[in-house]
């Protein structure tokens, strides 16, 4: 039989390594499980100037190192495992990896969510330097530039807003000749003089030196291809949050996010939930940290009684 932890954190992006930190100075000694893709989408970003604490910004890959050599400090173990299977049935919780078994008194999952690609050639390889899927990361960057909006729904809409802030002009393309996003959206789209629409259009490549210097597009209706200048393309066709491992345990919406109540709790006494997997709306690394924070004092909380 496996040892029973206290806590077991499913994840080490900013909210399973925020909770790992609060959960070790509690004396909880977490587990922490980082997944496939330690750090989390914060990452993949190269450069960070809203994380607060760093005036002058940081690398996404160096914030994620900087906590977890805090978390560690102070007692968090960190193993390089993927949860594979859970069973939320019985306590103490048992979940198992492809290296063995192991028992959890309580368990927090911190799992995030992962946008969706468009899965063409070059986006893989410009991310960071021109591919984005988050414009309150990246917008900054893109200062008197070239920006281009892939998407047709809410998300897309107001991200292309925001980006009129930074970007010489906004390009909105959309596979569709209609779009999803709400009528009022629209309406404040349409009338910006940065904010162009291209409809009935995908991208095919993104093609660059080093960094984005132009897309390769393509109409749905005719089929002709061109290419077109851009320095920065921000991808919204939606996230998939990293919840299938929990179907049929938890409570989720039917998008497959965990549903939780104002302190984290699951639909499972015991089991929390922090970050992207309940957050469909914030999508920071300062607010997966605070629901962390939260995650873990309620762990904690927990497990005192």
């Amino acid at each position: 039989m496996s040892t029973v932890e206290k806590l077991a954190i499913l994840g080490a992006g900013p909210a399973g390594l925020t909770a790992a930190i609060y959960a070790a100075r509690a004396f909880l000694a977490p587990l922490v499980f980082v997944g496939p893709s330690f750090g989390g989408q914060i990452a993949t970003t190269t450069e960070v100037e809203n994380f607060p604490g760093f005036p002058e910004g940081l690398q996404g890959p160096e914030l994620s190192e900087r906590m977890r050599t805090q978390a560690e400090r102070f007692g968090a173990r960190l193993i390089e495992e993927t949860i594979t299977r859970v069973d939320f049935s019985r306590r103490p919780f048992h979940l198992w990896s492809e290296a063995g078994e192991y028992q959890a008194q309580a368990v927090i999952i911190a799992t995030g969510a992962t946008p969706r690609k468009l899965g063409v050639p070059g986006e893989d390889a410009f991310i960071g330097r021109g591919v984005s899927y988050c414009a309150t990361c990246d917008g900054f960057f893109f200062r008197d530039k070239e920006i281009v909006v892939v998407g047709g729904g809410d998300s897309a809409f107001q991200e292309a807003l925001f980006l009129t802030k930074f970007g010489r002009r906004v390009r909105i393309v959309h596979r569709r000749d209609q779009f999803r996003a709400g009528a009022t959206l629209q309406k404040r789209v349409m009338e910006h003089p940065k904010i162009e629409l291209v409809r009935s259009t995908v991208v095919e490549r993104i093609l660059g030196n080093g960094k984005v210097e132009r897309l390769e597009l393509r109409s749905t209706q005719t089929e002709q291809r061109w290419t077109t200048e851009a320095d920065g393309v921000f991808i919204f066709i939606g996230h998939e949050p990293n919840t299938q491992l929990f179907r049929g345990q938890l409570a989720m919406t039917d998008d497959g996010y965990l549903i939780v109540d104002n302190r984290l709790h699951t639909s499972v006494e015991g089991v929390f939930a922090a970050g992207e997997v309940h957050d469909n709306w914030f999508r920071q690394a300062i607010t997966s940290a605070g629901f962390g924070c939260m995650a873990a004092m309620e762990a904690e909380k927990f497990l005192d009684h």
